[in-house]
């Protein structure tokens, strides 16, 4: 974790000083004042969580310029997913300005220029994501740069995971699950209409087979993407599966993977109760529709 702090130097350096944190906490950066005053009150705290740099930011009114010189001196490509908390921002990508008010995010990428105007005091949350952790959700296509993106739909899950993973320790058990899911979001975002569903979908379905043993009640799925049960349900409504048969399926596929592994030690019953299915009977019936033989015959022939 870094935390920088202008306020405790003398006014005539502070703005040296902000220029040579955010080269070092994001990229290569020049900013440019836009008030006639003394100093420059700024902070920045980063902190990092599956490989994605996360950082709280604070500061005064000015420019701040990723342009062809500052790609040139950037080493690897990401994409920054910027929130704005306070003030907004007028931000150029490809020739095209668009403002970004606050509760708004926006992408950049760091392979190619962008330039922000701030012109009032502002706060942001911003994450810096390296592009292969983006290029699986993605599916080899490129997200929407320099668009404001609101509370509506993906956009919604967007906002509410970074507020979200800002207070996650970085060494806390299921970042990479949070991670995937954010990324996921992030993509569904920031596509075309037409295709957010999809890809909201494939987010969910992601969280569901890495929570298989956890709640994966319609309450606390929409809690974790920000939806609401009729929006989560119509994200299935026109596939073969409901949403809950989805989950059924999956926690049933991998209760029999785990049988067929002659290193599984837990009983069957155990097993059962580790991915949802409280009642043994219940379980068993559903095993059979599924499989045809019962869970202990799978068992029992994979130890023969």
């Amino acid at each position: 974790m870094g935390l920088w702090d202008s306020g405790g130097l003398a006014p005539r350096e502070q703005f040296a000083f902000w220029h040579e944190v955010i080269c070092q906490a994001f990229v290569p950066l020049t900013p440019h004042r836009t008030l006639a005053e003394d100093g420059f009150a700024a902070t920045v705290e980063t902190r990092t969580l599956a490989g994605v740099n996360r950082a709280r930011i604070r500061s005064r009114p000015q420019r701040t310029d990723h342009g062809p010189r500052e790609v040139a001196r950037t080493d690897a490509g990401f994409y920054f997913v910027n929130l704005q908390l306070r003030g907004r921002c007028a931000t150029t990508v490809r020739g095209r300005t668009e403002v970004v008010e606050e509760g708004q995010f926006v992408v950049v990428d760091t392979a190619e220029p962008y330039f922000f105007d701030f012109d009032r005091p502002w706060q942001m949350v911003s994450y810096r994501v390296p592009h292969h952790l983006l290029a699986q959700p993605l599916a080899g296509r490129r997200p929407a740069l320099g668009r404001p993106i609101g509370a509506e739909g993906a956009g919604t899950v967007v906002r509410t995971l970074m507020t979200t993973l800002w207070s996650v320790d970085e060494d806390a058990a299921g970042g990479d699950d949070l991670v995937r899911s954010f990324t996921s979001a992030v993509a569904a975002a920031t596509a075309a209409p037409d295709e957010r569903v999809g890809l909201t979908r494939s987010a969910v379905l992601a969280h569901v087979q890495a929570h298989l043993g956890g709640d994966l009640g319609v309450s606390a799925v929409c809690r974790r993407f920000a939806v609401s049960p009729r929006t989560l349900h119509n994200l299935f409504a026109d596939g073969d599966e409901s949403y809950a048969a989805t989950v059924r399926r999956l926690r049933l596929d991998r209760c029999a993977a785990m049988l067929r592994d002659p290193g599984t030690t837990a009983t069957v019953t155990a097993l059962a109760a580790a991915h949802g299915f409280d009642d043994p009977t219940s379980f068993t019936r559903a095993f059979r529709r599924r499989f045809g033989v019962s869970p202990r015959e799978v068992r029992a022939a994979a130890r023969d």
